[in-house]
């Protein structure tokens, strides 16, 4: 086994604490009350009502993978990578739902485009990432 970088382990932490904020969001989001969408927007509550089942599903193991994955990367297992690459199909099946099926760029803008993109980079980076250190020995 070659010897793990110094970075390692801050790397794969911060990978961790990035998911648990999507795993917060989602669930924020799957928790949500009749009141609370009653706040929203008629094209926000036209959004929230018209998602596929299938699509919130999709997010949750996008979510719930990523997280995880990266508690398999700090715990140094080979388990993250099919958790890291679920996650990924996860946000990709998402993103079709999101900018393929619904009107959520004329809802909410192109800052939505933006910050999909990141945790698709993001999502891409991490498996990339499980993949080195696979190469590299440094998962068991």
């Amino acid at each position: 086994m070659n010897q793990l970088p110094k970075w390692y382990f801050p790397v794969t932490i911060a990978a961790l604490l990035w998911n648990l904020v999507g795993v917060g969001a989602f669930m924020s989001d799957v928790l949500l009350t009749a009141e609370d969408v009653a706040k929203m927007s008629a094209d926000q509550q036209a959004l929230y009502a018209s998602r596929p089942t299938w699509a919130v599903a999709a997010t949750g193991v996008a979510v719930w993978g990523g997280a995880l994955g990266s508690l398999g990367l700090i715990l140094r297992r080979r388990w993250a990578l099919p958790l890291l690459s679920a996650s990924l199909i996860g946000l990709v099946v998402q993103d079709v739902a999101m900018f393929v099926l619904s009107d959520v760029l004329k809802v909410y803008g192109s800052v939505v485009l933006g910050l999909q993109g990141l945790v698709l980079a993001i999502a891409v980076a991490l498996l990339w990432f499980a993949r080195v250190a696979n190469a590299k020995g440094w998962l068991r």
